[in-house]
């Protein structure tokens, strides 16, 4: 049996266009990966982010809230439905979306291999919320029409095939994976691919994106956080969707299924390239106010112990729900870090009661706050 065979096959070329876009996307990644920038700063980067990363992504779907409304739904400043009545659902896909990013974003640093589990229980979050059981793909036909005309936009695979394209496209991203395929395209046939298989009635357009931020997330392109492909999508959106319009047949099986994809590969990966370089300029700003480098002290800290590092900041002392918010993860894995931060000497127990459980900082961390 060919070694091959079972696996989806994407038809592109690396143009010259595409491989200037790569060249851009490495060196924009090296420099902010190398740049000095304070936890609190990191932080902060991160979660404007990631708050526009949500709202652009479900504005795309038709998402009425207002970028403002959607950082209130976020961090809780108002009850969730009294003050959007008639918007509920509104309030549910940014809630959810919101969710979605720190799940990938913890996947991520995990190093979550790709999987067909993984994205039943991403689209679960995505369309239902936290804590329900992954989605099974689709039973019936889903047929995409003109909100306007009613005409079909496109028809995609029948449901019987989408359990069999979904796995060869997994079993791919394995393959391209060991065969060093850049990430970014990667990433980007990932994303065309599973809005073409469209394997859900709803919300295959927001967890495609998801995916793909995901796998440049995991495979260190994720330029720490501080970037939103979503925003640029939504900001042309006429662009985004015309690209993902590779074969002028609305019928998946007649064109589509086997359409040459560099036209999309290259968008996505001109766009990425854009949106690197943008947030390296914003980091750039930041890191040229910022004080002197770090101490070594903070250098050793990871991903998520810069997180809740950068909580005391505004607090004397932190809890494990504080933490859990931060970080997005459950209150069990949470207790779990800080065991071990608390073991690594740079976090102290204040009270160690069950129920009000808190840290504080030791005193050679407490040095670094103003830092921070």
């Amino acid at each position: 049996m060919n070694k091959n065979q079972g696996i989806w096959k994407p038809i592109y070329t690396i143009n010259p266009a595409i491989a200037r876009a790569l060249m851009d996307i490495e060196s924009a990644n090296a420099v902010v990966e190398h740049m000095p920038l304070s936890p609190a700063v990191e932080a902060e980067l991160r979660y404007r982010a990631r708050i526009r990363s949500t709202h652009y992504s479900t504005r795309i779907e038709g998402n009425r809230l207002t970028m403002e409304e959607a950082q209130e739904v976020i961090e809780k400043k108002k009850p969730y439905f009294h003050d959007f009545h008639g918007r509920e659902r509104d309030v549910s896909e940014v809630r959810n979306y919101w969710d979605a990013i720190l799940k990938i974003h913890d996947w991520a640093d995990r190093k979550i291999e790709f999987s067909e589990d993984l994205i039943k229980r991403l689209h679960a979050i995505v369309d239902k919320g936290k804590g329900v059981k992954p989605t099974p793909y689709r039973e019936r036909q889903n047929v995409i029409r003109d909100s306007a005309s009613g005409g079909i936009v496109y028809l995609p695979p029948e449901a019987k095939d989408v359990p069999n394209l979904m796995a060869e496209m997994v079993r791919w991203v394995r393959y391209a994976e060991k065969e060093h395929i850049p990430v970014p395209i990667i990433a980007s046939l990932v994303h065309y691919q599973f809005v073409t298989i469209h394997p859900y009635y709803d919300g295959n357009g927001r967890t495609a994106r998801l995916l793909a931020t995901f796998i440049l997330q995991r495979d260190n392109y994720g330029l720490n956080g501080f970037f939103s492909m979503e925003e640029y999508h939504a900001r042309d959106l006429a662009n985004y969707y015309n690209s993902l319009m590779v074969h002028e047949h609305h019928n998946y099986y007649h064109g589509r299924a086997n359409a040459d994809l560099t036209s999309w590969t290259e968008y996505f990966v001109i766009l990425l390239a854009k949106v690197f370089n943008q947030a390296k300029d914003e980091a750039v700003k930041y890191a040229e106010k910022s004080m002197p480098a770090e101490p070594e002290e903070l250098r050793q800290l990871d991903h998520r112990a810069r997180v809740v590092l950068s909580l005391f900041a505004k607090k004397d002392r932190i809890t494990t729900q504080d933490a859990a918010a931060a970080l997005g993860l459950s209150t069990r894995m949470v207790r779990i870090l800080l065991k071990k931060w608390t073991e690594d000497k740079w976090l102290i127990v204040a009270d160690p009661s069950n129920r009000g459980r808190s840290y504080v900082l030791s005193a050679i961390y407490r040095q670094f706050i103003g830092n921070i």
